[in-house]
């Protein structure tokens, strides 16, 4: 993980496409479970050794019983096997297992596994894994209604129920982290379908496009980076201030340092770009003039494709940038972001890449910015100038707009 990395304390995740990869590679739905599997686990043990606490997946649905006999057998005993492989990591990782949703249709011997497994590792505190298997989350919030009201109606009381208290006969009642920080679907699927539709009030959406098979520890990744650019707000004010620059001014100081860079090196160039950084980044006139300089050290060298020099100046001009507009970047990440764009001559994934590391949004929130960049160097390349200061305009005020 890069470093400064907020790590999610719960992660849920839903595991979808097995049936789908399966089919597009013509072999039987078992391979499909057995290598969504396989994935699975794989992605949870690395969850785990970056320090997510709980990490909670959705096997089977309570929708799901309608599916063929066969496939439903073969999933069963897939999440037998998933109580094999979490005994044997529970002791020396510290886990503490526990079954989401309805034990009364699932067979009895993986209900007494299920159970086994709860009570063996109930005391462990490091880490919660969380198996939704016959889970529903209208039949969750059901049944903890239920559970409330089977108590009170003992006891004839009928004071409100408060939101605690309902929370406290959820399946996740009694764990230390049941709100889900982050959730994930596989297979390009954009929809909860009733997932901890309690728990995931504030979750972070991440959408995975390729199938649970594929699924792997460096998507896994991906999805935690994103998820640690966005500023979560938990429906208050957001306080944190960055730009206030005037996005006219600064799309026309940028036009004119890149014309410029293209007539050649001078000081007029030097000039403007110290004057671009200023503007920006609202930095002091000393602060500016240090920043101008790696920043016109950088374009030149990359102009000439030195990319060693060039990338030593990106470093100490974000460096700059970090501290001065309290951005949570890395200044070497980012810099060899954009020397992989100038390698690849701009283009527009690479930007959204770069612009989501640099400014701390998820990448989906800097497709836009992206967007307008990419339009504004294909005026630029074509040299109409005036073209390329709207597009240039509409990058910054969408920059501004989304970090500022």
């Amino acid at each position: 993980m890069p470093e400064g990395t907020k790590i999610p304390n719960h992660i849920a995740l839903i595991l979808d496409g097995n049936r789908r990869w399966a089919r597009s590679k013509g072999l039987p739905t078992f391979e499909g479970h057995r290598a969504g599997f396989e994935a699975g686990l794989n992605v949870a043990r690395a969850a785990r050794r970056w320090g997510v606490h709980t990490f909670t997946v959705w096997g089977f649905s309570t929708e799901n019983w309608d599916r063929s006999k066969e496939e439903i057998e073969c999933l069963m005993m897939l999440f037998g096997r998933l109580v094999e492989e979490v005994r044997k990591e529970a002791k020396k990782e510290d886990i503490r297992f526990v079954h989401l949703g309805r034990k009364d249709r699932l067979p009895k011997d993986l209900v007494s596994a299920f159970k086994k497994l709860e009570d063996e590792t109930r005391n462990n505190k490091k880490h919660v894994f969380n198996a939704a298997i016959d889970y529903g989350g209208r039949d969750e919030i059901l049944r903890a209604a239920n559970k409330i009201q089977e108590r009170r109606y003992k006891g004839q009381n009928f004071d409100p129920i408060t939101e605690e208290e309902f929370a406290g006969q959820l399946d996740t009642g009694d764990q230390p982290y049941p709100y889900v920080d982050l959730f994930i679907r596989t297979s390009g699927e954009q929809r909860t379908s009733g997932l901890l539709p309690w728990q995931m009030t504030y979750a972070e959406y991440y959408w995975e496009l390729d199938h649970l098979p594929d699924m792997n520890p460096g998507k896994l990744a991906e999805a935690i980076v994103d998820y640690s650019r966005r500023r979560r707000r938990f429906g208050g004010n957001d306080k944190e201030e960055h730009l206030k620059f005037n996005p006219r001014v600064v799309a026309r100081l940028e036009l004119d340092w890149r014309r410029e860079l293209n007539v050649g090196e001078n000081q007029r160039f030097r000039d403007l770009v110290m004057q671009y950084v200023k503007e920006q980044y609202g930095l002091s006139k000393e602060l500016a003039k240090t920043a101008g300089v790696h920043m016109a050290s950088a374009l030149i060298h990359g102009k000439k494709e030195d990319w060693v020099e060039a990338k030593t100046a990106l470093v100490s001009l974000y460096e700059i940038v970090k501290k001065s507009l309290g951005l949570a970047l890395e200044p070497e990440l980012v810099a060899d972001l954009q020397i992989k764009l100038w390698q690849k001559k701009g283009g527009e994934q690479d930007m959204r890449e770069m612009y989501a590391e640099t400014y701390r949004f998820s990448d989906l929130q800097a497709s836009k910015t992206a967007h307008l960049a990419y339009l504004a160097d294909g005026e630029i390349s074509k040299k109409n100038f005036d073209r390329a200061q709207e597009y240039l305009e509409k990058f910054y005020t969408a920059l501004k707009e989304r970090v500022a």
